[in-house]
């Protein structure tokens, strides 16, 4: 450990004011219970929308339950302004709260449209927050469309046309989330292929809730530039060796896993084990809100697994410029803040 940042308190104050990239974050997932109360009360049913209420709500027996309850907060978003103030106050806590320069938000369109949203309309909605939230907060969005693999080839179809046909200038790549048991990923290569095939990176989530054998899929089949969670991926020493080798970032998110159930608990996960096995490795926040935590909360829990002192942590913030789809000046320009901020620190 460093002298000037030995201390728990001292670390954590550094992780705050540290700027940083964003890679694994979902668009509904990031609504903090302010932005989720302020929807349940425009759309009053199954989501609470006192404070307490909504805590109690987020608490999650398993990974169903989960999607179970994620999905409820999913219909809250109902109208264009609904996608719009979503969009905008969730980069409002990330940029203010965070200190987050650049995100990838992982968008799932298929379920605003199947809620009523036109796609043109979510495509405008999302890109004139992007806008605001760049001149308000000085925060970078760009979009991940994701098929949610709970609704099967339908979605990958439509999710394939909106990021074909009605992308706005934000789009940069195509993902896969939902569920893994039951929704083998082969089914989606074409979609991928066709998605790859237009200039979007891909970067399906796989590993979490299955065996490595799903991230081998991803990999192969879905040609994984990246790849969401990849939990399970610590049981396969020759796929820790092939990431380890290619370099294929996981986007590591250590609550989301305990919160799921993915693993038991956080001394469980294997975030260590990818270190040691020299995978490159990504700190993310998930679906910050619903599970009790933040990107600097992550970034902790890192520190911690790990053993690093503020250089360590100044490493993995790098990692994740490195990991980014970002355009080459943003990517520079944060990497220069990151380098800034540490050599003021003393680092």
């Amino acid at each position: 450990m460093t002298e000037t940042h030995d201390a728990t308190g001292s670390l954590s104050s550094f992780i705050a004011g540290l700027p940083k990239a964003e890679l694994h974050v979902h668009h509904v997932g990031s609504a903090s219970p302010r932005i989720v109360a302020e929807l349940a009360e425009r759309h009053p049913g199954v989501v609470p929308s006192d404070p307490e209420a909504l805590r109690e709500f987020f608490e999650f027996r398993d990974f169903a339950h989960f999607i179970e309850v994620y999905l409820a907060v999913v219909d809250l978003v109902r109208t264009p302004e609904d996608v719009n103030l979503l969009t905008y106050e969730v980069a409002r806590e990330m940029a203010t709260g965070q200190q987050v320069r650049y995100a990838e938000l992982t968008c799932t369109p298929f379920t605003s449209v199947a809620a009523g949203v036109p796609i043109e309309a979510y495509t405008e909605a999302i890109e004139q927050a992007r806008r605001d939230a760049e001149r308000d907060f000085g925060l970078v969005l760009r979009w991940i469309y994701d098929i949610p693999g709970e609704s099967g080839l339908p979605a990958a179809d439509a999710t394939l046309d909106y990021a074909l046909h009605h992308a706005g200038d934000g789009l940069v790549g195509f993902g896969l989330g939902g569920p893994e048991i039951g929704v083998p990923r082969p089914q989606f290569q074409p979609h991928f292929d066709a998605a790859r095939a237009a200039g979007l990176r891909s970067v399906p989530h796989a590993g979490e809730t299955t065996g490595p054998e799903t991230v081998w899929h991803a990999l192969r089949l879905l040609g994984a530039e990246r790849i969401g969670h990849g939990t399970t991926a610590v049981q396969d020493p020759e796929l820790l060796a092939h990431l380890a080798a290619e370099q294929v970032p996981l986007e590591v998110c250590p609550s989301s896993n305990v919160a799921t159930r993915a693993v038991a608990t956080l001394a469980d996960h294997p975030l260590r084990a990818f270190r040691d096995a020299g995978v490159l490795v990504t700190i993310n926040s998930d679906d910050p809100p619903m599970f009790g935590t933040t990107l600097n909360r992550e970034y902790e829990i890192a520190a911690d697994l790990l053993d690093l002192d503020a250089s360590g942590v100044v490493d993995l913030a790098r990692a994740a410029v490195t990991a980014s789809f970002a355009p080459a000046a943003v990517r520079d320009e944060l990497a220069a803040e990151i380098t800034s901020y540490a050599e003021g620190a003393g680092l």
